[in-house]
């Protein structure tokens, strides 16, 4: 049951991204936050949530260099 139930905040999360993409950095730390729970238990991460935080994460390093100066 903990495992269904990590995995729908997980999903819940990802759906408060798409709609606040703002808050993108907070939202992200709550994932983080759920994925580390999933292993800490010892249960497996779906292959499609570590795709989209690895997305996720492409996309902050992306952001990274949107202000440098040229």
């Amino acid at each position: 049951m903990a495992f269904e139930q990590l995995k729908a905040g997980i999903y819940l999360i990802l759906e408060e991204i798409e709609k606040r993409p703002d808050d993108r950095h907070i939202l992200q730390e709550e994932l983080r936050e759920k994925i580390a729970e999933l292993r800490g238990l010892g249960l497996p991460v779906p292959e499609d949530i570590l795709r989209l935080e690895q997305r996720l994460e492409d996309d902050d390093s992306d952001d990274f260099y949107d202000n440098m100066p040229v």
